[in-house]
């Protein structure tokens, strides 16, 4: 096959006349690569349009990375395209196979917009969709990153709440098997209609406040005080009585209410019913309390991944968005002793945008300040209305973006952090989405303190 009808495989090539791709063949060069060749790497100069002929090319980010693959087909166009403003590789290419394309000098473009005018207009129309599908894979990928970073913490939030509730419910099966035999007890004192409403009065009392928090010091004095008198009543097992009821608020001075008002034998089989119930009260308490975090956590997770709605811009409201996306941080700021402020006002106005995306944006901010400090830093998150905005500001006490690469810190690929540690493509997404949104976007550094603010119009 000749080179011009090599030329018409090409499907972007289809409307364009035989002399404008033959202008193409005479004044570009064929070049060919074996397999496996390494053709450039990440900074090398890009300066020929490529028509891939024969062969598979593979382009990645020589990381390493699993899914950063892309693979340019035979009658593929690539490279430098008219008015494209790439200067640089910015990925790795390998050979799968035989390559040979034709090279065109970027020094003829102009030439060639001049004389090739539906040439020039299939290779722009070339260039805006490969804009596009650039955009889009890299949102992508961005996005399931994002999904990667808060995976470890929330799989760790999740497994302290599962955990609590089998450790509990083991522990309450266990109780409910010694119940018959602590209710037989009672059975067999004979209490008086008077003493059974003393019993009750005492111990719902308890069980329907909630206790006050202890510290450990208050905690074992009022175990101990419970002991003596437990002790000094001939009470049998103090130290596992006392436990429940110095966690439920009991002192000594409830005890001499129900000793005053039962009989001396029937105190143990009494305290025994009444501990009885504490515990199960507890063990009740902390499986609600439990199964509350993984509500909550679930319903976090159906908010910032917009999982039960759908798609398209709708009314949001940024509050939401940003408590999900901190609750599901919340391991790593922990992991860091991060002390957060948030002030996000109850009469926010709701804006008109798309949640899943905006919620990307928080991720990236916060993430980003969470690795920017050190050990028990401080991140403040404030949102306001400024007149028909909602202006929404993210600040860290880290140490600050130095002032030579603070220009530098939206352009895509551009990152700090080590080899396979970030894509840098992180805040260049953000500025494209809070864009998307008809926004903006602005930093203010300096040591000590680093603020994103972000502006997104109303409606």
């Amino acid at each position: 096959m000749d080179m011009l009808a090599a030329l018409r495989q090409f499907p972007a090539f289809a409307a364009v006349p035989d002399e404008q791709l033959q202008w193409v063949i005479d004044h570009s060069e064929e070049q060919t690569f074996a397999d496996n060749a390494v053709i450039r790497m990440p900074g090398d100069p890009a300066d020929h349009m490529l028509l891939i002929l024969e062969g598979k090319i593979r382009v990645d980010s020589a990381m390493g990375n699993a899914g950063d693959e892309l693979i340019f087909e035979p009658t593929t166009v690539t490279g430098v395209l008219p008015f494209s403003r790439l200067k640089n590789a910015i990925s790795r290419w390998c050979a799968i196979g035989n390559v040979r394309w034709l090279a065109l000098h970027r020094s003829n473009l102009r030439a060639m917009v001049k004389e090739c005018y539906e040439l020039t207009e299939a290779l722009v129309h070339q260039m805006t969709t490969r804009v596009r599908d650039f955009t889009r894979q890299t949102q992508q990928n961005e996005k399931l990153a994002s999904l990667g970073r808060l995976s470890a913490g929330l799989a760790h939030e999740l497994n302290n709440p599962v955990a609590a509730v089998i450790r509990s419910a083991d522990a309450l099966q266990h109780q409910m098997k010694a119940t018959p035999e602590r209710f037989k007890a009672v059975l067999a004192v004979h209490l008086s209609e008077a003493e059974s409403e003393t019993i009750n009065e005492v111990m719902f009392r308890h069980l329907g406040q909630k206790p006050a928090p202890l510290s450990m010091l208050e905690r074992s004095s009022r175990e101990d005080e419970l002991v003596d008198w437990l002790d000094d009543h001939n009470i049998p097992d103090a130290f596992e009585l006392a436990e429940p009821l110095a966690e439920f608020s009991f002192e000594a001075s409830d005890l001499d209410d129900l000793a005053g008002a039962i009989n001396e034998e029937s105190l143990p089989a009494v305290l025994g019913w009444i501990v009885s119930n504490l515990v199960t009260e507890k063990l009740v308490i902390e499986i609600a309390e439990a199964s509350q975090r993984i509500s909550g956590l679930v319903g976090a997770i159906k908010s910032y991944s917009h999982m039960d709605r759908g798609s398209g811009k709708e009314p949001v409201r940024l509050a939401e968005g940003i408590h999900s996306t901190l609750a599901l941080l919340n391991h790593k700021l922990k992991s860091k002793h991060i002390e957060v402020e948030v002030k996000l006002p109850n009469d926010l106005p709701e804006i008109n945008g798309w949640p899943g995306e905006l919620n990307q944006v928080w991720t990236n901010l916060i993430d980003n300040a969470i690795d920017a400090m050190a050990d028990g830093g401080r991140l403040e998150i404030s949102s306001e209305k400024d007149r028909e905005f909602v202006v929404t500001r993210v600040a860290d006490n880290g140490p600050g973006i130095p002032p030579e690469i603070k220009d530098k810190i939206f352009d895509p690929f551009f990152t700090t952090k080590g080899v396979g540690q970030g894509t840098g493509l992180g805040l260049d997404i953000v500025q494209g989405i809070v864009r998307h949104h008809n926004g903006s976007i602005k930093v203010n550094s300096q040591p000590g303190c680093t603020e994103f603010c972000v502006c997104i119009p109303i409606s």
